[in-house]
Parts: C-alpha cells; sequence; structure tokens
C-alpha cells in the first residue's frame, strides 16, 4: 500500500512503515504543509496495527532534511514559537509505540536534524552532514535541538555544535554518538532493512515498553525510573508474548509474536 502527496510519500511492506521526504527539488525543507503531512503520517502508522517500525529518509541523495523553509521562519512573530508546532510533531515520533529509524544520508540541518534525533535509531552515510545552524538566522534550535543533542553528545560537544554551527558528516555523528550507525552510501539501504529486520524479530509490546522506559527514564531521578521499568516489565510479564517468547526459547524455534 502507498500514498503519494506531494511532500510526504509513505509505503508499507513487511512490518515496516517507510515515509519519504519528497521535496528533494527544496533539498526536503520542512514548510508547514510537510510538517502536517509527517504528523498525519505518523498517526496513520500508530494507529496501523501491522506496522512495528517507521523508517524516516529523504528522496534523493542530496537531503534528508535541509532544516525549516527560510521563506515561512522569516514571516514568524514572538508568540507563533509558543504553539507545538516541529517541536510538538517531533515529540510525537519520540513518544509513539512503534519503533523509529532516521536513514540520512544528505544534508540533515536545523529542523532536519532535530527530526533525525526524535527518532530512536539512526543510521547515516559518509555524505550525511549534520548541524543546527540556527544561530546564524537569530533563532535558537527549538525542535528539540538544545536538549536531545546535549542529551545524545554530551554539554560541551552540543554547546560547539550549537555556538559555532559546525557542520558534522556521518562518520563522525557516528563517533560522538550522534547516530548508531554509520555506513557506505551503497549500503544505506541493506542497513536499514538489517536494523529493522532485527526489531521486527523482538517482542512489539515488550519493544514499546522498553523504548518508553529508556525515554521517559532518562531524565528522571533513577530510583524513580527503576520504578517505572519494574512496572513496564510487570506489564510484559502478563503478556502472551512474554509466554511466547519465554516457550520459543524452551523449544529451540523463532517465537511468533502477536503483540498482545
Amino acid at each position: 500500500m502507498s500514498n503519494h502527496n506531494k511532500s510526504v510519500k509513505t509505503e508499507i511492506g513487511q512490518g515496516i512503515f517507510w515515509l519519504t521526504l519528497n521535496r528533494p527539488e527544496a533539498r526536503n525543507a520542512l514548510d508547514a504543509n510537510m510538517l502536517n503531512e509527517i504528523e498525519k503520517a505518523i498517526t496513520d502508522a500508530e494507529a496501523n496495527k501491522d506496522v512495528k517500525v517507521i523508517v524516516i529518509q529523504g528522496a534523493g541523495e542530496k537531503s534528508f532534511a535541509a532544516g525549516a523553509d527560510i521563506r515561512q521562519l522569516n514571516e514568524r512573530k514572538s508568540l507563533e514559537a509558543l504553539v507545538p508546532g516541529m517541536q510538538g510533531i517531533y515529540n510525537k515520533i519520540e513518544n509513539c509505540s512503534k519503533v523509529t529509524i532516521a536513514a540520512v544520508r544528505g544534508f540533515a540541518l536545523g529542523g532536519g536534524c532535530e527530526l533525525a534525533m526524535s527518532c530512536d535509531i539512526r543510521l547515516a552515510t559518509k555524505k550525511a552532514k549534520f548541524g543546527l545552524p540556527e544561530l546564524s538566522l537569530g533563532i535558537v534550535p527549538a525542535a528539540g535541538g538544545t536538549q536531545r543533542l546535549s542529551r545524545m553528545v554530551g554539554k560541551g560537544r552540543a554547546l560547539d555544535m550549537i555556538l559555532t554551527g559546525k557542520i558534522i558528516d556521518g562518520e563522525e555523528a557516528e563517533r560522538i554518538g550522534l547516530t548508531s550507525y554509520f555506513v557506505e552510501e551503497e549500503e544505506l539501504q541493506a542497513k536499514i532493512l538489517e536494523v529493522a529486520e532485527k526489531v521486527l524479530k523482538k517482542g512489539p509490546v515488550a519493544a514499546m515498553l522498553a523504548k518508553h522506559a529508556v525515554h521517559k527514564g532518562y531524565d528522571i531521578d533513577q530510583d524513580t525510573a527503576m520504578w517505572m521499568e519494574k512496572l513496564s516489565q510487570a506489564v510484559a510479564f502478563g503478556t502472551e508474548d512474554k509466554h511466547e517468547g519465554t516457550l520459543a526459547f524452551l523449544e529451540k524455534r523463532q517465537p511468533e509474536f502477536k503483540n498482545r
């Protein structure tokens, strides 16, 4: 099943929801229309019981997403920054129950970098270019940029990237922990599938619980987070999937998870 909107292309197959940012002529710049379509696609993927993994990628080889549409930004007024907007959509991606993978080749700047950071797993090629150049425009990275980057790569590196606006390639991004995988250009598609396949073999309820435990537990005190982890395990223990997973292990076969 696939649908071809102007800005976003979606396709579903074998448990994977492919979300392709489809404005290559504009380096997949994130204008208001594209952001609305991304949000709608994520809502559709979230509601689809057959979807276990969402892959976000950019059409063309030059860009994942080259940030917000500057012309639209130029017209924004002060209070407009307070609406959920891009930050709200990216929070929705981080909080969605499916595992999310960002595949980055070419530019992932500003809002594009922040979009990749809102995903659970990131892959990048040598030609990937990550950066938060917002300060050059007299604005701050405000779709999670100041927060997610510092949590991923540490405060010192985040401040350096944000204050100098420097742009790093996929290899350096992997070295500092901004991405999980660094792959050769021609191997990107195969690697996305390999990573997605690994996730698809896991218990989907457990994957959702583990993902939320990591995201939600990261910023609270460890004692409270440990209790949340324990409660997540209690939920997992009550599922049919836990029975099937442990039984399959004992019977030396692949489990057949039912997502319940």
